[in-house]
């Protein structure tokens, strides 16, 4: 256990009005020393996906798929030793959007890692007409653990309060984001970029890196609207093919 001083110079995540002993035995209240990355701590998977059926902010009955987080201390199991039982909650892919969006506002210094599509945007994906695909849904309970994995082993983005909430805490987790405010940085960000185009005499160097990097993104557009129609061709291909191998 670490002196008062040591303490101090940590970053504590978590719930702080606990015992001592609480505190030594309680995942949610984790130390990372600064600079160190939340995977050294804990081991982070999405273990399982499971479709549930509920009421939606409209009230509303609609479908949807929810996914396992567990999360344990990363600790050395000594041999014969019982494995320590991970912490479980679930949480739907909106919340794992929330969470990505509050990171891009807060952290703007930082490449913040993607999240697996929504919804599947190309025909060899579309396994069913909805999202509640098995394959689809396997896919995307891997795309979402990898997300966390890549934020958890970022020094930074791994420390962030709200990041380790959403990892131990299933409960008022929305609440705490919206408390932070965030959104008000994301209306305050609008305003300074409208203010950016209102510059009578801008920096020649900047609006030829803007142009520049709007043409990158018109062909990257293009290159990935062909690669889909050659995927799909090949896609349709295959599934004649297949229906040769049944009837012959």
């Amino acid at each position: 256990m670490a002196d008062s001083e040591s303490i101090e110079e940590a970053a504590v995540i978590g719930n702080t009005d606990i015992t001592t002993t609480e505190s030594e035995n309680n995942i949610v209240n984790t130390m990372v020393e600064r600079g160190t990355s939340l995977l050294k701590k804990m081991e982070i998977s999405v273990a399982e996906a499971e479709k549930r059926t509920g009421k939606n902010t409209v009230n509303m009955q609609e479908t949807y798929t929810v996914y396992l987080i567990e999360t344990r201390p990363a600790e050395t199991v000594p041999e014969g030793g019982t494995p320590v039982t991970p912490d479980t909650l679930w949480r739907r892919y909106s919340e794992f959007e929330l969470l990505r969006t509050y990171l891009l506002v807060t952290y703007p210094y930082i490449i913040v890692p993607p999240l697996p599509e929504k919804r599947a945007e190309f025909v060899w994906h579309k396994m069913s007409a909805d999202n509640l695909d098995p394959d689809f849904v396997e896919r995307r309970r891997v795309g979402l653990e990898n997300f966390l994995l890549r934020v958890a082993s970022h020094p930074i983005l791994s420390n962030d309060k709200i990041f380790f909430l959403f990892l131990t805490e299933e409960k008022g987790w929305r609440e705490a984001v919206l408390e932070t405010g965030f959104q008000d940085k994301v209306d305050s960000r609008l305003k300074s970029l409208n203010a950016t185009f209102r510059v009578k005499n801008p920096d020649k160097r900047f609006t030829e890196l803007k142009q520049y990097s709007d043409e990158l993104n018109t062909v990257i557009s293009n290159l990935l609207r062909v690669r889909a129609k050659v995927a799909d061709r090949l896609y349709g291909v295959y599934k004649v093919h297949g229906n040769y191998g049944r009837v012959f």
